[in-house]
């Protein structure tokens, strides 16, 4: 019995020793091996993010906002609001036009109303440049959790209604911001044509914050390029130099996150993009503007209200103020009909919102950026509204 025991453990282990033999690059682990496997890998996954947050210094400032190269690192999106929770803070939610286009981060909207507010809020621009309601609706659900049980501002730019090609509706394939962002089943976008391999990985994307973190390092460190592609990139002279092809990618991860810059040439009184959109001041721009009902970019503000709602927030809504002085003068009726069109839907669901006056030609940048003197109006007014203080009156 002892004899036939040795001779079929001998035959097992030269079957192994076969079987190893034949696939020389296999791992062959023991069910304990793998389980172990499977913790570390876990772990790394789970806890990695967490401790990296804990070694890389940030500290906003009251009037932070995303820099205009860093829109698309959604995991710090994350981190900024996660760090904004305190009782007095209030979330300005929205496009560019809260963001600040043609500003710098002290002169947009936000930090106007901080200076009006003088410490008793605290307004914090969540913003993004690049943003769109498909889009923002997006950031919002996978990566704004923290945006609930408090009081949210939401800015409404009727831009995106102005057209079909603005809307994301018409046929013809296009080319857009932030498109790991907008709806990759659930609702059809005609402009949007990514494959359905893309559409599966940023759709688990959304689901997975060790992806979102692995992006925040491209984007933050490696010029957002995985390590592999930044090793070999050039630097875009002629002939090329290879400057970072003897550099570890690890070696320039130094917990230092990308600021503004202290001189941005495109923003700013001092950048020459921060000019009126007309010395004249004379409309000629005619908008093909989407009826509401057939509007994409609607429904997704439609949701994104529904959505910030259920998360228990006191929501109010801020619209335009559109620089209606670009349009012709009968081009302006039917903007106004769709503006008062989502006036009726926000009083039909007892949203609070604020309609600010339309500026003066001089103080827009371009069809929906104000300027920095007609932020700080656009502030002025919005803080001595009557229904904007008393929803700023109620506690949250």
């Amino acid at each position: 019995m002892k004899q036939e025991n040795s001779k079929q453990n001998r035959s097992q282990n030269d079957a192994g020793r076969k079987l190893q033999k034949s696939l020389p690059h296999a791992f062959l682990l023991s069910v304990t091996q793998w389980v172990a496997v499977i913790v570390a890998f876990l772990s790394i996954v789970f806890l990695l993010p967490k401790a990296w947050e804990a070694w890389e210094s940030f500290d906003p400032e009251l009037n932070y906002r995303v820099p205009y190269e860093t829109s698309q690192d959604y995991w710090q999106y994350e981190r900024h609001l996660k760090q904004r929770t305190q009782g007095s803070d209030i979330f300005f939610v929205g496009d560019s036009v809260v963001w600040g286009e043609y500003v710098t981060a002290d002169a947009t909207w936000s930090a106007f109303l901080n200076e009006q507010a003088a410490g008793e809020y605290q307004f914090v621009n969540v913003a993004l440049n690049g943003l769109y309601p498909l889009a923002l609706e997006g950031l919002v659900r996978h990566y704004g959790s923290d945006l609930r049980q408090g009081k949210v501002m939401l800015h409404c730019n009727l831009l995106w209604m102005s057209s079909p090609s603005a809307d994301l509706s018409q046929s013809k394939e296009q080319v857009f911001n932030h498109p790991t962002l907008v709806p990759q089943f659930w609702v059809s976008i005609p402009s949007y044509r990514a494959t359905l391999d893309t559409r599966l990985g940023r759709a688990i994307g959304h689901q997975w914050s060790f992806l979102a973190w692995v992006r925040h390092l491209q984007i933050q460190y490696w010029e957002q390029k995985d390590p592999y592609a930044w090793t070999l990139a050039d630097n875009g002279k002629y002939p090329p130099a290879y400057p970072n092809s003897y550099t570890m990618p690890w070696s320039v991860v130094d917990g230092r996150l990308i600021s503004e810059p202290e001189m941005d040439p495109d923003r700013g009184l001092q950048s020459t993009r921060h000019k009126p959109w007309s010395e004249e001041g004379v409309g000629t721009q005619r908008f093909d503007w989407v009826p509401l009902n057939d509007s994409l970019q609607w429904q997704a503000f439609q949701r994104l209200c529904q959505l910030l709602q259920e998360r228990g927030n006191d929501l109010i809504v801020v619209l335009g103020p559109f620089n209606q002085h670009i349009m012709t003068v009968d081009n302006r009726a039917k903007f106004k009909a769709i503006e008062n069109e989502v006036k009726q839907w926000l009083e039909s669901r007892s949203i609070v919102y604020s309609a600010p006056k339309l500026l003066d030609s001089s103080l827009y940048g371009d069809a929906s950026h104000p300027l920095t003197q007609g932020y700080r109006q656009l502030a002025e007014s919005l803080w001595n509204d009557s229904d904007f203080k008393e929803w700023l009156a109620v506690p949250k």
